[in-house]
């Protein structure tokens, strides 16, 4: 007589399971996440997420380094945000939401990784049908010579191809498609989603192929599936964009071959996505005269110092409490900043609506921007226009002190390069000698800068 399946409450944020319903989980304390399911087969979670090594423990001077080359994707933006290329054996999560681009920078880059070197690549699709992949190559203009086309969402199938195959780079769009026959539930749930993922982290690490894996996101942004999903792979790149803007900007999370927070900046057409070369020139509104609230900062993104045009607007406010609206910057930090310009600035927006953009969708996550927003605000309310030549950067603390940032001789040569003719920056971050063209005005206290205004 056969047992009955045994029930469990699996938690759809970290796939953990539990005996019994409840209203958060036990190990990740998510609410409402539970739900329930059938206990998953014990032979379904062996063997490992990249499989166990031939002859157990090993001495870690006796590993051969592996002296193979990063393989470059043809796309300068997207080497830069993977820190140089594909590694040999990696697994590439990109995530973003429906129609931001996903799919077709895969595409592209795969058809260019293809036609550049030759090699084998494979693109796995369970979502389109082959037509439609083809469809969209000849809508970009690409070159599908050597493109493999798999379409299909059963892991053992797709691996059974890819040792078939032997590509050096196999694309799987998306992974909340891909499902296992050996577990009950349906595919896109956290269980499968875990298992099919390991298997492809297992089949990346002995076989030496780059896998990229498309990921779709919930309603709050993040990847959709248990979170160890992102622990799993060693790059996790997200597709960020500000609605109604053609420009897409890829930003690394996660890199274990690369720097981490690494941006790319693409811009999508009608033939498919364009890197930016200069993505600063895109972040700057060019104004035929000083406009007053408007005030260029230098932020660092990555390895790559980048100018971007901080916008406040400030207005006498009606309401009981002043609003403080913050686009691209951090709303607490906001309220904060605005609390260190009354106390050691002298300047009161209580009752003041206060609103500050980051233009062109870039959301500054440093605190390299805080003199820029407080100049801003300051600009704004006094009505007094920050001259177009000028940038500035860097940390103001609690105590209206000028803190030093990252990278202040990198940002310095950016601003040289737009032709900016003076900055603003914190006394240790003053060079001994400024870039040519460029004026440095090093300031110490919050008051300083205000000043310079």
């Amino acid at each position: 007589m056969p047992s009955k399946d045994r029930r469990v409450y699996q938690c759809q944020a970290c796939g953990a399971e539990q005996p019994k319903w409840a209203g958060q989980c036990p190990d990740c304390g998510a609410w409402n996440s539970l739900v329930e399911a059938l206990a998953l087969p014990r032979k379904a979670a062996s063997g490992g997420w990249t499989g166990a090594a031939e002859g157990g423990v090993l001495d870690l001077a006796s590993v051969e380094q592996n002296e193979e080359g990063r393989l470059p994707t043809g796309f300068d933006e997207l080497d830069r945000v993977l820190g140089g290329g594909l590694v040999a054996g990696s697994v590439v999560l990109i995530g973003g939401d429906p129609g931001i681009g996903k799919s077709t920078l895969l595409l592209q880059a795969l058809t260019s990784v293809a036609e550049r070197h030759g090699v084998p690549v494979l693109y796995v699709t369970g979502e389109e049908s082959p037509q439609q992949v083809r469809l969209r190559a000849d809508r970009l203009g690409l070159g599908v010579a050597g493109v493999r086309l798999l379409a299909d969402i059963e892991v053992d199938r797709i691996l059974a191809a890819a040792q078939r195959e032997r590509p050096r780079v196999a694309v799987v769009d998306s992974i909340q498609t891909v499902y296992s026959d050996q577990l009950p539930s349906a595919p896109g749930s956290v269980s499968q989603v875990r298992e099919s993922a390991a298997r492809l982290v297992r089949f990346a690490k002995q076989t030496g192929t780059a896998v990229l894996l498309v990921g779709h996101v919930t309603k709050e942004g993040t990847i959709a599936g248990p979170r160890v999903l992102e622990h799993m792979v060693d790059t996790v790149l997200y597709f960020e964009s500000d609605q109604g803007s053609r420009f897409r900007v890829v930003r690394a999370f996660k890199n274990r071959f690369g720097a981490a927070n690494e941006l790319g900046v693409f811009a999508m057409t009608d033939r498919g996505l364009r890197e930016v070369g200069n993505p600063s020139a895109i972040f700057l509104s060019r104004h035929d005269s000083p406009v007053a609230g408007s005030v260029v900062m230098v932020t660092r993104e990555g390895s790559r110092p980048m100018l971007v045009e901080v916008q406040a607007l400030v207005d006498e406010s009606h309401l009981s409490t002043p609003r403080r609206v913050a686009v691209g910057l951090d709303p607490s930090r906001l309220a904060m900043l605005l609390a260190v310009l009354h106390r050691h600035g002298g300047v009161a927006t209580y009752d003041q609506d206060v609103f500050v953009n980051v233009v062109g969708g870039v959301r500054v996550t440093e605190t390299g921007g805080d003199l820029a927003v407080l100049l801003a605000v300051l600009s704004s309310l006094r009505d007094r226009p920050w001259a177009g030549d000028r940038v500035v950067f860097g940390e103001v603390g609690l105590a209206g002190e000028v803190r030093p940032v990252v990278g202040g001789e990198e940002r310095l040569r950016e601003a040289a390069k737009h032709g900016f003719r003076l900055a603003v920056v914190p006394k240790a971050n003053a060079p001994r000698r400024s870039p040519e063209g460029i004026e440095v005005v090093a300031v110490t206290r919050l008051q300083e800068a205000l000043d310079a205004l």
